[in-house]
């Protein structure tokens, strides 16, 4: 079949399981994964082999960067802490303990390359649970942190798998742990540099294009300008992209027009939603030629056969748990004393710091892309290698069918909240008042004018209040609904003027096509009149809180 043929197919497939998954209750990745398994049983169907530099070097640059300009860097430092022991140090510790078990299992491999496969089954992938999560109304908090977990994350597995293969062929000695240290650091500082340097230049070129196509094109090469120089100098690629999401997505807000920024979000979104989901789709449809590999090709094959390779993906997933539950909990509870500490009465003091909190964090290490292309980055000289790819894919469809099918279930039953919608609204309402606050302060100058000098009929000042005043109105007018839980059948003011406005642009919205229909204007007006629409619909369904 021809490859545009195979793409078309699997990009139906992955949109189909989009809509299909919520009504199943299941989370999108572990259908497809599902799905990708049951087309490549189909008899006929060619093996699937996608290579791991593809991955790494093609994919998972622009799925951490669009992940990283959508992570808010005040969420990120206010759980620095929490985020790295879970992306630095639990890996490490993960990817030693695993890889030793495994070395005194494996006769045949040695410790480098037994702790290299535990370096790549050790980061997690949130994708899985932060979509539950985010539906299921997890506290913020802990979404936060379960993001930020799994975009350092990948880096330390990256960098510790680098440094282990070079161990397994002799380049840097694994018992020297000062020169293990030692290139760690070095990945991680210089990555840290050439992010922020990509970053700063990135959005100081685009501040400047005032053009939202322009500056959007030129987002798709950032996360490969930070990738690729850091890798050339023995850096983390994976950190410098993450370095310079982080500082895009917190900088855009300040550099960037508003048209630039709609413009980025959904062309990024999209990206995001077609890497991620294809990838889950790969591993599915590339498991069977893994299994023919380990039972077949492999010339240690006797001594460890398909089945046993299962096994110990599935006793390596029962260890990576318990390491993890190991750590969840100090964690956490010393997170719980410092915000305690810090504000007894506080909302720091309980949000996902909780038991219930803990327990979701610690099921909530599914395992996904990187495990799923640094497996097949093993040097084709490992032994045990068809095998040892078997053990990282079984671990990671394991914690994706077993724990990510059963999360929905668990945060249910838990009954772990953390947004108080009422509380929200009325954060937002007094943030919207500090908003109008500055802005009146404009149009009380003394003598008000525009920038080009010309003079302010008085007639516009109150219009231009009037439209401040309303839009903290109505804020606050949602808030107030929301705390007393809404009255059937009522609608306030300013949610009848919501309503009834929408109707209107439906309206005008059908005349416009009767207009473009009878074509009795240019084209280019009827996209502007067009666009005139958009806007509009877009900022009534961003006041009334169901735009993204």
């Amino acid at each position: 079949m021809r490859p545009e043929i195979i793409g078309v197919i699997c990009l139906i497939i992955v949109v189909g399981v989009s809509v299909l998954s919520p009504k199943l209750r299941l989370a999108t990745p572990i259908l497809l994964v599902v799905i990708g398994l049951g087309i490549s049983v189909i008899p006929g169907v060619p093996p699937v082999h996608v290579p791991s530099e593809w991955i790494l070097a093609g994919v998972l640059p622009p799925l951490l960067y669009s992940s990283a300009i959508n992570l808010p860097l005040v969420d990120f430092r206010k759980n620095l802490g929490s985020i790295s022991v879970l992306s630095v140090l639990l890996v490490i510790v993960s990817a030693v303990v695993t890889g030793f078990l495994l070395f005194l299992m494996l006769p045949d491999l040695n410790l480098a390359g037994a702790i290299a496969l535990g370096a790549v089954i050790s980061p997690t992938d949130a994708v899985a649970a932060t979509s539950i999560g985010k539906k299921l109304g997890l506290p913020p908090r802990l979404i936060a942190v379960l993001e930020g977990e799994s975009l350092v994350n990948d880096a330390s597995a990256l960098v510790l798998l680098r440094t282990a293969t070079a161990a397994s062929a002799g380049t840097i000695a694994l018992g020297g742990f000062g020169g293990v240290a030692a290139d760690f650091a070095y990945s991680s500082v210089v990555a840290i540099g050439v992010g922020l340097v990509v970053g700063v230049l990135t959005v100081w070129v685009r501040s400047r294009l005032n053009d939202s196509v322009l500056t959007t094109a030129v987002s798709f090469v950032i996360p490969f300008l930070a990738y690729i120089p850091a890798e050339a100098i023995g850096a983390s690629g994976v950190l410098s992209v993450v370095v310079a999401g982080l500082y895009t997505g917190h900088m855009g807000a300040k550099h960037f027009s508003a048209s630039v920024r709609i413009s980025e979000r959904l062309n990024w979104r999209t990206i995001q939603f077609l890497l991620e989901n294809g990838v889950f789709l790969l591993m599915g449809l590339e498991l069977k030629d893994i299994v023919v590999d380990a039972v077949g090709r492999d010339p240690q094959s006797q001594n460890l056969n398909a089945w046993e390779a299962i096994a110990l993906g599935i006793g390596a997933a029962l260890v990576l748990f318990v390491i993890r539950f190991a750590f969840v909990g100090p964690l956490l509870a010393y997170q719980r004393a410092r915000a305690r500490r810090r504000d007894p009465s506080g909302p720091e003091a309980t949000e996902a710091t909780g038991w219930k909190g803990g327990l979701v964090l610690s099921w909530a290490g599914m395992r996904g892309v990187v495990t799923v292309a640094a497996a097949q980055s093993l040097p084709e000289d490992t032994a045990y290698r068809s095998q040892l790819i078997l053990i990282a894919f079984t671990v990671s469809i394991v914690t994706l069918l077993l724990q990510g099918g059963t999360l929905p279930w668990l945060i249910r039953v838990l009954k772990l909240r953390g947004v108080d919608e009422a509380a929200d609204h009325a954060e937002f309402a007094t943030l919207v008042d500090e908003l109008r606050t500055a802005g009146l302060q404009v149009l009380e100058a003394p003598e008000l004018s525009l920038p080009t000098g010309e003079p302010v009929d008085e007639s516009v000042v109150d219009r231009v209040r009037s439209d401040a005043e309303l839009r903290s109105e109505s804020a606050w007018e949602r808030a107030h609904t929301a705390a007393v839980g809404g009255e059937a059948g009522e609608s306030a003011p300013h949610e009848q003027y919501r309503v009834l406005r929408m109707e209107v642009l439906r309206a005008e919205r059908a005349a416009l096509l009767e207009a473009r229909g009878r074509g009795e204007f240019a084209s280019r007006i009827l996209v502007r009149a067009q666009l005139m629409l958009d806007q509009e619909e877009s900022r009534l369904l961003q006041s009334d809180g169901e735009g993204h």
